[in-house]
């Protein structure tokens, strides 16, 4: 069977089609019947070149175009032309239709874009839809920036606050203060009337030693009046050791250190010998140096 293909001719990436009459068991590249013009697809515009006079007569002979050729007659309107002889035509006829079809081939052709501009087109609506998403993640980014500076405002405002209320003191941190602040005024005031108790302990200690004085003054003019009126010596003498004992236990009871000045009370304590400290330090006695002061008798 006679068959009408592309042969490759030209160079490696330039190649150049020949349109030819060969057999179909024919390589592709092989011998030929004849060539009936050039197809190349290289340029924007496909260029192709026909003998149509012998594209018709192998036509009307039976030979069979393959898919690619059969698309180039197609687009060249050799197949119309061959529709137009078969249904018995006359050449006047023929190429006015050929004519007609022509102009409407070339009207369409003007309005179908070619592949170049299919092309610009098409990276056009690539770079419009890109600068479109870029648009799009601008405007979300920014809506993420204005979210995150209102929540830090938020922070901010809620750490300012919550400062103010730190320093600010509550009102049961003022009524705490205020309970300790009775509390020290009460303690004060103990402090002060336990030392007006201790002044007046030392005073009325004054005024026993100074009853013991005149009792002792009393005894010595009783004492010359016997012995002005001749009593004995003796009921004299004994008289006058009552006094002294009478003095010394007064002085023994007043001899507590709650009754002294806490300089007093350690020089007592330094200066007297220790199995006469009994009793001296009251279990009312709340200062430290006089007790470390005893402490430290019973120790040395």
């Amino acid at each position: 069977m006679v068959t009408i293909r592309l042969q490759r001719r030209g160079r490696k990436k330039r190649p150049i089609h020949h349109i030819v009459v060969a057999d179909s068991r024919s390589p592709r590249d092989g011998r030929i019947v004849e060539d009936l013009g050039r197809f190349n697809n290289l340029p924007v515009k496909n260029e192709v070149t026909l003998n149509e006079e012998r594209v018709i007569y192998w036509l009307k002979q039976g030979a069979q175009p393959s898919d690619t050729v059969r698309s180039i007659f197609k687009k060249q309107g050799i197949l119309y032309k061959m529709h137009l002889i078969r249904w018995g035509k006359s050449e006047e006829e023929i190429e006015a239709a050929l004519d007609e079809w022509r102009a409407k081939r070339a009207e369409k052709e003007e309005k179908t874009p070619s592949k170049k501009e299919r092309q610009r087109a098409m990276l056009e609506a690539e770079e419009k839809e890109y600068q479109k998403q870029l648009k799009k993640q601008a405007e979300e980014a920014a809506r993420e920036k204005a979210k995150e500076e209102a929540l830090a405002k938020e922070q901010e405002e809620a750490a300012a606050k919550a400062k103010i209320e730190q320093e600010a003191p509550s009102e049961a941190q003022e009524t705490e203060a205020e309970q300790a602040d009775e509390a020290q005024e009460e303690a004060v005031e103990a402090k002060a009337e336990e030392i007006e108790e201790v002044d007046v302990k030392t005073t009325q200690s004054g005024e026993l030693a100074a009853g013991a004085e005149v009792d002792q003054d009393e005894v010595d003019a009783a004492v010359e009046e016997d012995e002005e009126a001749g009593s004995e010596p003796e009921e004299a003498q004994e008289a006058a050791d009552s006094a002294d004992e009478d003095v010394k236990e007064q002085d023994t009871d007043a001899q507590v250190s709650t009754d002294m000045l806490a300089k007093d009370a350690i020089d007592h304590i330094k200066n007297t010998p220790l199995d006469e400290l009994e009793g001296f330090i009251t279990e009312d006695e709340s200062r430290v140096t006089v007790r470390r002061a005893l402490e430290e008798k019973q120790e040395g």
